[in-house]
C-alpha cells in the first residue's frame, strides 16, 4: 500500500497556491454549490458545520445508494477533476459522466478502501461536445457507522498527472513508502540553513517547493525510492516534461517508468548528465492509451549518494521530438468483410484460397460473426483446382514499438486433422515471418470461437492468418471474420471482460439485468456451452464462442408461457436512441421474442421489435432506433413455443446514441456475384 509521509503533508500545508477553478468545482463551505441529490435515491447532507457532504446509511432506508448530481457543465478543455473523499467503514464511492444526449452513465473512477483519513483521488477529464453532469454515487454498507464523505471537489485545466507541488495535495502524487529512503516536499524555508538543497523552480525563490530523496538515511545498497503519479483515466499521448536536480557525480541512478494496471514497467527516460547545478528540463514522449502511472524512481549506493530533486510536471498533447512517429489508427487493420476484404490481400498463387463468403439465415448452416447474415472469409478445397492448398491473408504494415491487442473469430467445419488449419504469423517489412504467435487447437466445431492476443514488435510488421490444407480428405471448412486491432494489452483494453458502459456481455454476470415473470421464477438462465435440449439453442455464445449468454430452456416452460428479462434502469435522453443485440431462434418449435419499452410512470409497454418462429441457427443481430424522454427499462419477453424445441438466447446486448447506422436485419443478399471473392455459400 502506497501512503504519503506526515511530513509531506505538513511542510506542504504551509504555502499555497490558487490554481483556477472551472464550474462545477466546490468546497461546501456555504452550501452544495448547484449539486444536488438524485430524488429516486437517498440524499448527501452537508455537514451541519459545513467544509464537507455526506451520505449516511443510517439515513438511507431501503434504498442503498445516494447520487450527488452536479449542475450543468460544459468541458471546452481538458481539465482535471480532483475530489478529496473519505469512506467510513464499508462502502464504495463512485464517480459517472452523465452526457446529455445519452440514456446511460459513464463510470470514471471508483474506489471501495475504508480510510481513517481525507484520501485524493484524481479523474482526467476530456473535452467533449455538448453539455455533461458529474455523478458522485455513494454505497455505504447498511450496517450502522458506515458513512461516505465528500470534502472538496476541484476541476482544473489540464492533466491529472501536471504538478508544481504548490498546493497541499500535491496533485495526488504519492510517495511509495520505503523505511529509509523516500520523496519528501522540499522548499529553502523548511531546511537547515547549511542544507545545500536548490530553491523551487516554480518560483525561483526559497518560498516554493518542489519534491526530493535524500541518501541521508540509507541503510543498504541500493535502497529505491518512488514517487507515482495519479493513475490516467482517459487515452492521451504527448510530451512529458520535469525539472530535475542532482548534485552526486555517480553516487545515484534516477530514472523515470510508466507502469501499468497489471505491474508492468518501461523505462521512458535517464538521465545524460551525472550531476546538475541548476534546474534542468527534460522533455519525453508518452503514449498512455490505457491507464498507467509515472514512476520518478531514484535508487542510492552509500548515505553519501547526495539528493535528487524533481519540479514543474508538465504535459502538452504534442509530442516534443519532431522525429516521434505521429500518432495512427491501428483500426486499418480492422475487418468485418461485409463491403470488402479492406486493407489486407492473399498471396497471387494462381488461385483464391480466401473468398468472401455469405450464408443465408438457415437451420443448417452458420452465417457470419457480425451479422449473422453477411460476409465472412472461407478457406475450403471447394474454391481450389487442386486437393490441397496454402492460403496466405496479409493484413497491412503497422508501426513498430507499440503494443497491439488482436481480436478476432474464427470457425472450423469437418476438419479430420487439425494440424497447420490455421496460424498466425508476424512478417516484417521484407515479407520474411519473424514468429509464429498463434495456431488453432482443439475446438469446437460450428462455433464462432474469439482470439485475443498481444504483441509488439520494434520494426514495423503485419500480420498474417496462414491456412494449409495438404489432402482434400483431412480439409474442412476454415472461417474468418471480425478482425480488430487496438493499441494496449488486450488484458487491460475494452473487451468482454471489462465491457464498456452500456454494453453486456454476460461474461462476468447479469449486468444488473433482472427477471419480471409473474409467478417470480427465473426462467432467463445464464449458461456456458450448449443447451441441453438438441435441435434447439446455440452451441455457445455468441462473443466468445466459449463464454456465457441468457437464454429460456424451454423444457421448464409449458406452451405459450413467457418470461422477462428487464434491463438496469436507463435515465431518458433527448436524442435517438440505438439498442443492438445478438438473438439465437434455432428449434422447429420456436416461438416468439419481443422487445418493449417499459417507462417508469406505468403507461403501457410500447412494442419496438418482434420476430416469431425459427429464424437460422446462427447468432443473428437486430438493430433497434427507439426515443424516450424518461426513466424506462428495455423488457426481452420471450415466449415458448409449441415444443420443447422452442430455446430463445439472448447475447451481446448494447445501447449507444442512436441513430443505429447499419441496415439491422434487412440484409440485401448477392447470391453469386461476378466476383469469384464474393460467394453466397
Amino acid at each position: 500500500m502506497r501512503v504519503l509521509h506526515l511530513s509531506v503533508l505538513l511542510v506542504a500545508l504551509a504555502v499555497g497556491a490558487q490554481q483556477r477553478l472551472l464550474p462545477g468545482s466546490c468546497g461546501f463551505e456555504q452550501g452544495a454549490c448547484g449539486y444536488t441529490s438524485d430524488p429516486a435515491y437517498a440524499p448527501w447532507t452537508v455537514n451541519d458545520e459545513g467544509r464537507f457532504i455526506m451520505a449516511d446509511s443510517s439515513f438511507m432506508e431501503e434504498t442503498d445508494k445516494a447520487i450527488l448530481v452536479s449542475p450543468d457543465l460544459e468541458i471546452f478543455e481538458w481539465s482535471c477533476l480532483r475530489l478529496v473523499y473519505q469512506i467510513t467503514g464499508m462502502g464504495s464511492l463512485l464517480v459517472h459522466l452523465r452526457p446529455d444526449s445519452e440514456n446511460f452513465d459513464y463510470v470514471l473512477w471508483s474506489a471501495d478502501k475504508s480510510s481513517d483519513s481525507w484520501l485524493i483521488a484524481n479523474v482526467d477529464l476530456r473535452n467533449i461536445s455538448g453539455t455533461y453532469q458529474l455523478l458522485m454515487e455513494a454505497q455505504p454498507s447498511q450496517r450502522p457507522g458506515n458513512s461516505i464523505a465528500i470534502f472538496e471537489i476541484h476541476i482544473i485545466p489540464g492533466y491529472c498527472i501536471e504538478c508544481n507541488f504548490e498546493e497541499h495535495h500535491l496533485c495526488g502524487y504519492s510517495n511509495q513508502w520505503n523505511p529509509n529512503v523516500n520523496w519528501y516536499v522540499g522548499a529553502r524555508l523548511a531546511q537547515d540553513l547549511q542544507s545545500d538543497l536548490p530553491d523551487d523552480h516554480t518560483m525561483n525563490n526559497e518560498k516554493g517547493h518542489y519534491m526530493y530523496v535524500d541518501s541521508i538515511y540509507v541503510k543498504k545498497f541500493q535502497e529505491v525510492a518512488k514517487l507515482v503519479s495519479p493513475m490516467t483515466t482517459t487515452p492521451m499521448a504527448g510530451c512529458l516534461s520535469f525539472y530535475y536536480q542532482r548534485n552526486q557525480a555517480r553516487g545515484n541512478f534516477f530514472s523515470v517508468f510508466t507502469r501499468d494496471p497489471l505491474g508492468h514497467y518501461e523505462e521512458i527516460w535517464r538521465p545524460d548528465v551525472y550531476a546538475t547545478s541548476t534546474w534542468k528540463l527534460v522533455q519525453v514522449d508518452i503514449r498512455a492509451y490505457h491507464p498507467l502511472e509515472v514512476v520518478y524512481e531514484v535508487a542510492f549506493n552509500s548515505a553519501s549518494g547526495g539528493y535528487v530533486a524533481v519540479d514543474d510536471i508538465a504535459f502538452s498533447p504534442e509530442f516534443c521530438h519532431t522525429e516521434t512517429e505521429p500518432t495512427f489508427d491501428p483500426s486499418v487493420a480492422n475487418c468485418d468483410f461485409e463491403e470488402s476484404l479492406c486493407q489486407y490481400y492473399q498471396e497471387h498463387t494462381g488461385m483464391s484460397v480466401w473468398n468472401r463468403v455469405t450464408v443465408r439465415p438457415n437451420a443448417y448452416r452458420i452465417g457470419d460473426h457480425t451479422t449473422g447474415s453477411g460476409f465472412f472469409l472461407m478457406a475450403h478445397t471447394h474454391f481450389t483446382s487442386g486437393p490441397g492448398y496454402m492460403g496466405r491473408l496479409h493484413a497491412p504494415f503497422l508501426p513498430g514499438n507499440h503494443k497491439y491487442c488482436l481480436r478476432f473469430h474464427y470457425a472450423l467445419s469437418g476438419f479430420w486433422k487439425i494440424d497447420n488449419t490455421l496460424s498466425l504469423y508476424i512478417y516484417d517489412e521484407n515479407n520474411v515471418a519473424q514468429e509464429r504467435i498463434w495456431t488453432v487447437s482443439e475446438s469446437s466445431r460450428d462455433v464462432w470461437t474469439e482470439v485475443d492476443i498481444t504483441y509488439q514488435k520494434p520494426m514495423s510488421t503485419k500480420i498474417v492468418f496462414v491456412s494449409i490444407c495438404r489432402n482434400f480428405w483431412d480439409c474442412g471448412i476454415v472461417a474468418l471474420d471480425d478482425v480488430t486491432v487496438t493499441l494496449g494489452d488486450c488484458r487491460i483494453t475494452a473487451g468482454p471482460l471489462r465491457p464498456a458502459p452500456g454494453h453486456c456481455y454476460f461474461e462476468t454476470g447479469d449486468c444488473g439485468y433482472t427477471q419480471e415473470n409473474e409467478k417470480k421464477r427465473d426462467n432467463w438462465i445464464r449458461l456456458r456451452g450448449q443447451t441441453p435440449t438438441s435441435y434447439t439453442g446455440p452451441r455457445g455464445d455468441h462473443t466468445l464462442g466459449v463464454g456465457h449468454f441468457m437464454y429460456i430452456e424451454a423444457s421448464h416452460m409449458l406452451p405459450g408461457h413467457s418470461s422477462q428479462l428487464a434491463s438496469p434502469e436507463l435515465r431518458g435522453s433527448s436524442r435517438l436512441q440505438c439498442l443492438t443485440f445478438f438473438y439465437h431462434m434455432y428449434g422447429s418449435g420456436t416461438g416468439v421474442l419481443s422487445v418493449f419499452l417499459r417507462q417508469a410512470d406505468g403507461t403501457k409497454d410500447r412494442l419496438l421489435w418482434q420476430r416469431h418462429g425459427e429464424q437460422s441457427i446462427s447468432w443473428m443481430k437486430a438493430m433497434v432506433d427507439y426515443d424516450c424522454f424518461s426513466r424506462h427499462k428495455i423488457i426481452f419477453e420471450a415466449v415458448r413455443g409449441p415444443s420443447i424445441r422452442s430455446d430463445i438466447a439472448l447475447d451481446d446486448i448494447v445501447f449507444r446514441k442512436g441513430p443505429c447506422q447499419d441496415p439491422g436485419d434487412s440484409i440485401s443478399y448477392s447470391g453469386f456475384s461476378e466476383n469469384f471473392n464474393e460467394i453466397e455459400y
